[in-house]
């Protein structure tokens, strides 16, 4: 097949978008797929390297940015979703030419994935996948009582934000012009009108490149000091992440496992407030806080210690969970958005949030991190499934299974 890919966000040796481009891009390609990719200018220079280092002749990139005073929009608040807007007007052009000199069986917005925002190029003239898309995720009510004023009303206007979106002309126009829309998770698919549900499925986007070799799991186990059991977090230090519902979590857990410790890795704009919280909770000397650090010692992170705690409220994805569960580590996490999806019994303790309060989810969690620190059978089960199920997301596995349930719904069977 030729495929026109809309991505934005498009670099090697990146996580997040720019990793979700990236990947999706050379994916496709190494599944004897002919790729254009139409990706922003100021990506070329790493584009063009790592292709020189290993080309890929049937992938072929297209760089397109707005005028440099143009690119000044992204510097004020919100300022790169202005600028992505106009960007998404201004590669019309260059994509329509492409189709005019191309025969494109599809063409995929990939990135941004996110539900409020826009690809004018579901009105080219050829079938069209959107998404997967995410950001329709929201925070149940029940558990905003622990916000900050600014958190509260953030997550409000992006309720607001969410709930427009069904009268919004040019985002439905969108979805009635796409061929098939995936959503990374059931809460954007509750956020697009019903009308066009027979065309929406539900699928991530992020994968791995492979889970970490067994035998280097097996021998971090053996070095692992069974008296400290390890807990780990890694995210941004923001308020929905959840990490206010965590550290309670952890400090119900503590008082009777007084040898545990709590890793956390991230910053962010909340981090002054979770620093007083662990204080308010009398745990800030069982934590060891790390700012920063590159992404070999976090993979590092990953083998020596015994869970990941993730409480995560509208994560669309959740690239750290993948990242956990493919060294072998347990999983404690909320029902929720994209950590919801990958995480199963298999690989994980999944707190089911719907009727609780903030209370019972923190108990919840406690009990979660209680019951894992002292069943070491189960422990290790887990984490058996956790290596298996992130098996299941290695990139070309995900890129061929999205690929091939494309050409099952639109009945073209097996295509390369």
């Amino acid at each position: 097949m030729k495929v026109l890919l809309s991505a934005y966000s498009c670099e090697p040796n990146k996580g997040s978008e720019p990793g979700v481009g990236w990947h999706w891009a050379i994916e496709l390609a190494n599944l004897g797929h002919e790729v254009w990719v139409i990706t922003r200018a100021n990506n070329q220079v790493v584009i063009e390297k790592a292709l020189s280092a290993k080309p890929c002749p049937n992938l072929h990139f297209v760089y397109y940015d707005l005028p440099a005073w143009m690119q000044k929009l992204k510097k004020g608040p919100g300022g790169v979703y202005v600028y992505y807007l106009f960007w998404q007007l201004g590669i019309y052009q260059t994509a329509k030419s492409l189709t005019q000199s191309t025969a494109f069986d599809w063409v995929h917005h990939i990135t941004f994935g996110v539900l409020r925002q826009p690809s004018f190029l579901a009105f080219l003239p050829v079938p069209f996948i959107l998404g997967p898309l995410g950001g329709g995720e929201s925070a149940p009510y029940s558990l905003r009582k622990g916000f900050q004023l600014r958190g509260y009303i953030q997550d409000s206007l992006r309720d607001l934000s969410n709930y427009l979106v069904a009268f919004d002309p040019v985002a439905n126009a969108v979805f009635n012009q796409s061929t098939i829309i995936f959503c990374k998770t059931k809460e954007t698919l509750s956020c697009i009108p019903r009308r066009y549900h027979e065309k929406c499925h539900i699928s991530l986007e992020i994968g791995i490149d492979s889970p970490t070799d067994i035998s280097i799991l097996a021998q971090s186990k053996k070095q692992h000091d069974e008296r400290v059991f390890r807990v780990l977090y890694v995210g941004r230090l923001i308020y929905w992440k959840g990490l206010h519902l965590g550290l309670p979590a952890f400090s119900h857990f503590h008082k009777q496992f007084p040898h545990s410790r709590l890793t956390v890795i991230g910053s962010g704009a909340d981090s002054k407030w979770l620093h007083q919280l662990a204080q308010q909770l009398e745990i800030d000397h069982a934590i060891d806080w790390i700012p920063w650090l590159e992404q070999e010692k976090v993979m590092q992170q990953y083998l020596e210690h015994d869970v990941f705690l993730f409480p995560s409220l509208h994560d669309s994805s959740g690239n750290v969970i993948l990242e956990s569960l493919s060294h072998g580590l347990p999983l404690i996490c909320l029902d929720l958005g994209g950590p919801g999806v990958l995480a199963n019994e298999s690989c994980a303790k999944v707190v089911r949030t719907s009727g609780l309060s903030e209370q019972a989810v923190i108990q919840a969690l406690a009990d979660n991190l209680r019951e894992l620190a002292s069943n070491s059978e189960l422990l290790n089960q887990l984490g058996t499934g956790a290596y298996q199920r992130a098996n299941e997301y290695q990139w070309t596995k995900l890129v061929h299974r999205l690929y091939a349930s494309i050409d099952e719904k639109a009945g073209l069977g097996t295509s390369s």
